[in-house]
C-alpha cells in the first residue's frame, strides 16, 4: 500500500480472506498496517475463529464475564495450566491423592508408600514434612483434607486386619508441629472421611445384618480425642442407614450450600420434594402386616415363582426397613441464602454392591457438635433407621466426585452400564464402559445440567474399579484417567482444553484454590507433576533476575 493513498482492498474483502486463516496467521497479518490490524481484531472474525478452533457448539453463548471474543479466545489459549514446570519424585510408590490447603500455601499427597507428605507451594515447590503411617499398621494412605482454617489435616488410610480383611482409619495431624492428634476407625475404608467443621470430622462404620444386607453408621468425631472432661463426648452418631443388595455408603463429603448466595436473594424461595427410594406399594397394608403376610405366604407355598435366598433376604429387608425408618426431612435444599444448613453427600446403591447412586442427607444444626447423647437423639422403634432425603441415580459405576468452589454444583465421574441392562444378582453388577462420563448436577434443583463431559477413559473391570479423583475451579474442571493423562475442561463451554501426559494412571488432580492457573497431577508412575499456564510461566520468567556478569566484566575492563 502506498503512503497517503487509500486502501487497496476494502475491509469486507480482507475480512473474507482472513476467515481462511488460523488464529496465528490472523495475529501476524494484523502487524502489516493499521487497516489490517483493525480487521484482524474484528469481533465477528474472532467469534468465528473461536467456535472453529475450540469446536464449541454454536448454541453455547459467550461466557457472561467475557469482554470480547478476542479476549475470550486468549483466555482459553493462555490461562490453561498445561505447561509442566516441575516433577516431584519424593514418593517411591503410586501417588493416590492430592489436596490443597484453603490458603493455597500448602498441599498434601498420599501414596501407596504409606506416607503423607506436606509440601510448601512456592515458586519452586519443596517438601516440608513426611509422616510414615506404617508404625500404625497402615498399608497405605489414600486421601487427605485440610480443615477450614488449615490448622489440621485429615488423613485417611487402609490397613489389613486378620484374614486379610481390609479396614480403614482416619488420622488427624496438627499443622503447627506435625504431631498426630487422634486416630479414628473408618469402615469401609473408601468412606474416606471428611471435615464437617474446624474441629469435627465424619467417619463411617459398617454392620452386617445378612449376606447382602448391612447397616452403615456415620459418626461425628472430635479431632481432639484427649478432652479435659470425661463428661465431654469425643464422638456422636449422626445417621444409621440400611443398605440393600450388598451396597454400602462410601465417599462422604459435606456441601455447605450457604456459600452459594449469588443471585438467590432476588429469587422466590422454593423447595424440593424428598426423592426417597420408592418401595413396592402393598395396597395400603402396613409394613408390619405386610411382613407377617409375606411369611405366611411362604409357609403356605403361595409365593410363586420360588425365590432365591438372595431375593428372599432383599424382600424381607425391604419390608422390615419400611416400618423402621425415620421419614426424610421436609423442604430439602431450601433456596434461602441465609441458611446455614449443610448436606452430607455420599455414594450408595440399591441394586448391587458397585456404587451407582448419590445419597444426600441434611445435617441439622444440633447435629453439628458432639454434645448430647453419644447415640444421638432417642429413637422410637419405627425410626430405627434414617432415610435419605434425596437420591440421584447414576446408571453406572461412580468412580469420583467433586464440588465446585461455591458448592453449588456436584461433578461425578462414572462409567456407564449398558442401556436397559437388568441386574438379577447383586453380586454380579453389569459390565462398565471404558469411556468415563463426567456428569454435572445442580444441588439447588437436584437435576443434571449440560451434557456429560467426555474424553478420559478407564479400563479396570468393575470388581477391581478404583477411585479417579477430580477437582473443580472457578472456570475449569480437571480429572485423572487410566489412559495415562490428566484432562482439563472449561466449565462454561463444556470442551476439553488440555491432556496432561504421565507414564501411568493419573489418580488425582488438584487446582490451587487461589490460583486456578496452577494444577497438580498425581500418578501411579510415583510422580507429582506441577502444571502452570503459559501466561503464568511468562510472568515467572520475567521475574527471574537476568545474569549481569558479562556486562559487569565489560565495565571493569573499560575502567582499566
Amino acid at each position: 500500500m502506498d503512503a497517503g493513498s487509500g486502501p487497496l482492498l476494502p475491509d469486507s474483502v480482507l475480512y473474507e480472506i482472513f476467515l481462511y486463516l488460523d488464529h496465528v496467521d490472523v495475529l501476524s497479518v494484523g502487524l502489516v498496517c493499521q487497516q489490517w490490524h483493525a480487521v484482524a481484531r474484528d469481533e465477528f472474525l474472532w467469534k468465528e475463529l473461536f467456535y472453529r478452533y475450540y469446536r464449541v457448539s454454536r448454541e453455547v453463548p459467550r461466557h457472561p464475564a467475557a469482554v470480547s471474543w478476542y479476549d475470550e479466545f486468549q483466555r482459553l489459549y493462555d490461562t490453561i495450566p498445561c505447561v509442566e514446570v516441575q516433577a516431584l519424585k519424593e514418593h517411591n510408590d503410586q501417588v493416590l491423592h492430592l489436596s490443597f490447603s484453603h490458603s493455597g500455601c500448602l498441599f498434601a499427597s498420599c501414596s501407596k508408600d504409606c506416607t503423607v507428605k506436606i509440601w510448601s507451594n512456592e515458586l519452586d515447590i519443596s517438601l516440608q514434612h513426611s509422616s510414615n503411617m506404617r508404625p500404625y499398621n497402615w498399608s497405605y494412605t489414600q486421601f487427605s483434607q485440610f480443615n477450614s482454617d488449615d490448622s489440621l489435616l485429615l488423613v485417611s488410610g487402609v490397613f489389613v486386619g486378620p484374614h486379610n480383611s481390609s479396614s480403614g482409619e482416619i488420622a488427624v495431624i496438627s499443622m503447627e508441629n506435625f504431631t498426630l492428634l487422634s486416630r479414628v476407625r473408618n469402615k469401609p475404608y473408601d468412606v474416606f472421611g471428611c471435615w464437617l467443621n474446624e474441629t469435627n470430622l465424619i467417619s463411617g462404620n459398617l454392620h452386617r445384618i445378612g449376606r447382602i444386607t448391612s447397616c452403615s453408621v456415620l459418626w461425628l468425631n472430635n479431632a481432639f480425642q484427649g478432652v479435659e472432661s470425661e463428661n465431654v463426648n469425643v464422638v456422636k452418631r449422626l445417621f444409621k442407614i440400611q443398605n440393600l443388595n450388598a451396597s454400602t455408603i462410601r465417599t462422604v463429603m459435606v456441601a455447605d450450600c450457604s456459600r452459594d448466595s449469588e443471585e438467590e436473594e432476588a429469587k422466590p424461595k422454593q423447595t424440593l420434594e424428598p426423592a426417597v427410594q420408592e418401595l413396592p406399594d402393598e395396597g395400603g397394608v402396613t409394613a408390619e402386616d405386610g411382613l407377617q403376610q409375606f411369611f405366611d405366604d411362604i409357609m403356605e407355598g403361595r409365593v410363586r415363582p420360588a425365590m432365591t435366598e438372595t431375593e428372599l433376604e432383599t424382600k424381607v429387608a425391604e419390608l422390615f426397613v419400611r416400618s423402621r425408618t425415620k421419614p426424610p426431612e421436609p423442604n430439602l435444599l431450601s433456596t434461602d441464602s441465609n441458611s446455614k444448613t449443610k448436606y452430607l453427600i455420599f455414594t450408595t446403591g440399591c441394586l448391587t454392591y458397585s456404587p451407582h447412586q448419590i445419597g444426600i442427607k441434611r445435617i441439622l444444626p444440633h447435629q453439628m457438635t458432639t454434645a448430647g447423647p453419644v447415640l444421638g437423639e432417642e429413637r422410637r422403634s419405627d425410626e430405627f433407621f434414617d432415610s435419605l432425603d434425596h437420591v440421584i441415580d447414576i446408571h453406572g459405576h461412580i468412580i469420583g466426585m467433586g464440588l465446585s468452589p461455591d458448592h453449588r454444583y456436584l461433578y461425578v465421574n462414572s462409567r456407564a452400564w449398558p442401556r436397559d441392562c437388568v441386574i438379577s444378582d447383586p453380586m454380579q453388577p453389569p459390565p462398565i464402559a471404558e469411556e468415563i462420563d463426567l456428569h454435572v448436577f445442580d444441588l439447588k434443583t437436584m437435576k443434571e445440567v449440560k451434557r456429560a463431559l467426555r474424553a478420559h477413559r478407564a479400563y479396570t473391570p468393575n470388581e477391581e474399579c478404583f477411585f479417579i479423583f477430580l477437582d473443580v475451579s472457578r472456570d475449569f474442571v480437571a480429572s485423572g484417567a487410566e489412559d495415562r493423562h490428566g484432562y482439563i475442561w472449561d466449565r462454561h463451554y463444556n470442551i476439553c482444553l488440555a491432556k496432561l501426559q504421565h507414564d501411568n494412571v493419573v489418580n488425582s488432580v488438584a487446582f490451587s484454590p487461589v490460583e486456578q492457573e496452577l494444577l497438580l497431577t498425581a500418578s501411579d508412575d510415583t510422580t507429582i507433576k506441577v502444571w502452570r499456564s503459559p501466561r503464568a510461566v511468562r510472568v515467572q520468567q520475567a521475574r527471574k533476575p537476568r545474569p549481569r556478569k558479562l556486562l559487569f566484566s565489560w565495565l571493569m575492563n573499560q575502567k582499566s
